[in-house]
């Protein structure tokens, strides 16, 4: 797939088909993930692969918008070396190298945060992360579900995310040398 198309069209994906993705494809997109960069070239993630409908559903009741883990294929949690900010930020690069190598299958992708921290500790326990790691970050995949014509998309936030679809224009976020001033017109 070409680099500017996968990052232009990917989206968030919260409702999947009940077509699974091959094994072959998961370790693919894990292999890709693996060479995203770090600080320091650091790595502080390990990546857990779930494919258990009780764990997924387990999961999916652990976060006010975590709802979609529970009828996505598969999910990778992100358990990660500590809070600091660099590991953090580096939890996202890997989190997006994951999200592009799956779009390049077709495949689509949401991110659950596992919020507050007692939703984390449980979460730790359902999948057996030692404390010593950091687990707020889940990611669901799988083969996004067709939508009806003109059917859009449902649940509580709805009202909320409707209107941010889309981008904001490039001369709205783009500036030249100060803030304010804008590079392109």
């Amino acid at each position: 797939m070409d680099v500017l198309k996968c990052l232009m069209s990917l989206r968030a994906v919260r409702r999947f088909a009940d077509k699974p993705v091959q094994d072959d494809i998961i370790r693919t997109v894990l292999e890709a993930a693996r060479w995203c960069g770090s600080g320091k070239n650091g790595q502080p993630w390990q990546f857990i692969v779930i494919r258990q409908r009780n764990t997924l559903q387990e999961l999916s009741k652990l976060g006010e918008f975590a709802g979609h883990l529970e009828n996505c294929d598969f999910a990778i949690a992100l358990a990660i070396a500590s809070a600091s900010y660099g590991d953090i930020f580096d939890t996202g690069r890997v989190a997006q190298s994951l999200m592009l190598a799956a779009s390049a299958f077709d495949i689509g992708s949401c991110i659950a945060f596992i919020l507050p921290e007692d939703n984390e500790v449980r979460a730790q326990t359902v999948l057996r992360v030692p404390n010593s790691l950091v687990l707020r970050v889940i990611i669901s995949f799988g083969y996004p579900a067709l939508r009806q014509k003109g059917e859009m998309p449902s649940g509580p936030p709805r009202d909320q995310v409707l209107p941010m679809l889309g981008r904001k224009p490039l001369n709205t976020l783009v500036f030249r040398e100060h803030y304010g001033a804008p590079l392109y017109h």
